[in-house]
């Protein structure tokens, strides 16, 4: 089975969110491309100041309702965001860490995937830019730095997926083989089941395509999505320019917030 991320068939939002009630709603923000600026490759973005000091304040303005969803494995975020944040989403909803700091969905790797690593690692061996990323429960091929194989990637991830049952997720420059299981939607579906999210709007901020199931989930249960940069069809009801616009807006918000 091959899942791929869509788009929700909906125009593009040109109108920038309006300022949050951060005592009212329940966030959740992709990392990358969201909250950390895309770098070349995943290992070079680093833990920042600025932005430590953002996570801590939202963390306590929102009583907790703030939830990191993200592609990257759950050890790396913590990483980049030092362990600020208890409640996590991490290979795109295959792992979740609630808010008490407890592993509620786990997955664990397959002898399917790693054959298919074993593949893709030969095939990235001939190919100077290529680079693969073992998560454990998924494996993703990144193309950034060699854009011209952008198709021979699409195309062996199809391949392998037919053959082991894998599924498929697109992302900015990166095509990923995974389990089958939760994606970031359902993710946030769970953390909103769950204290101290329940009874709260649910915010979905995110870039990239992987993004969108967020965004539907967030519109389903009262909520919107936040889509940062533009270009594609989306189901996310407004728009920012980018990492820094991010940062500006949910700054705006805290000024706003009880003291």
């Amino acid at each position: 089975m091959t899942s791929m991320a869509h788009s929700g068939g909906l125009a593009q939002p040109i109108a920038p969110p309006p300022i949050l009630d951060l005592t009212r709603i329940s966030l959740f923000a992709d990392l990358d491309g969201t909250l950390a600026p895309i770098e070349a490759t995943p290992q070079e973005v680093r833990p920042d100041a600025d932005r430590r000091v953002l996570i801590d304040a939202l963390r306590d303005a929102l009583s907790g309702c703030f939830a990191v969803v993200s592609g990257r494995g759950l050890a790396d975020i913590d990483r980049l965001l030092e362990q600020r944040v208890p409640a996590v989403a991490a290979v795109h909803g295959l792992v979740r860490r609630s808010a008490e700091g407890e592993i509620v969905a786990d997955a664990v790797g397959a002898p399917s995937l790693q054959r298919a690593f074993g593949i893709l690692r030969r095939f990235a061996a001939d190919r100077p830019g290529l680079i693969i990323e073992d998560k454990g429960p998924a494996i993703a091929l990144h193309y950034r730095q060699a854009p011209g194989q952008k198709r021979a990637c699409h195309a062996l991830a199809r391949r392998l997926a037919v053959e082991s049952g894998l599924e498929i997720l697109e992302g900015h420059c990166v095509i990923e083989l995974r389990l089958a299981g939760p994606d970031k939607g359902r993710a946030t579906a769970a953390f909103m089941a769950e204290q101290p999210f329940e009874g709260r709007r649910p915010i979905f901020l995110g870039d990239d395509l992987t993004d969108e199931s967020g965004f539907e989930t967030a519109l389903a249960l009262g909520g919107f999505g936040v889509i940062v940069g533009r270009g594609r069809p989306t189901a996310a009801r407004y728009a920012l320019r980018d990492v820094e616009a991010v940062h500006a807006w949910l700054k705006r918000a805290l000024a706003r917030a009880p003291k």
